[in-house]
């Protein structure tokens, strides 16, 4: 079973940048097209950005332009965030962009306040 692991979150004002990483390790079989998901208390996980495997990637309109996503190879999984908003607070997770897996990682705390 594959396991992710989140870091980089934490508190930053307005305007200001993030960069999140993933981990990825277990029995990975392709993991082809990963992404980055956020949710908020008493909402759905939505899903925010995407890369294949050939770096081809998506962007949910919110975030465009702003966030950026990459990959070091299968295992490593970046959300490069700049002009931050107050709605991206949220927890941030990193998983199969195409059918995530039912273990998901314990995310990590993105909190966008003055």
């Amino acid at each position: 079973q594959v396991q992710f692991v989140e870091s980089g979150g934490g508190l930053v004002q307005p305007g200001g940048s993030l960069r999140l990483s993933c981990k990825c390790s277990g029995r990975i079989l392709t993991l082809d097209n990963m992404g980055w998901y956020r949710q908020v208390p008493g909402k759905q996980r939505d899903l925010v950005a995407s890369i294949t495997n050939r770096g081809t990637t998506n962007y949910v309109d919110s975030v465009k332009g702003r966030f950026t996503i990459s990959r070091d190879d299968i295992y490593t999984v970046y959300l490069q965030m700049n002009s931050l908003k107050p709605e991206d607070t949220a927890v941030y997770y990193c998983n199969d962009a195409d059918t995530p897996s039912a273990s998901w990682g314990p995310g990590t705390q993105v909190t966008v306040s003055s």
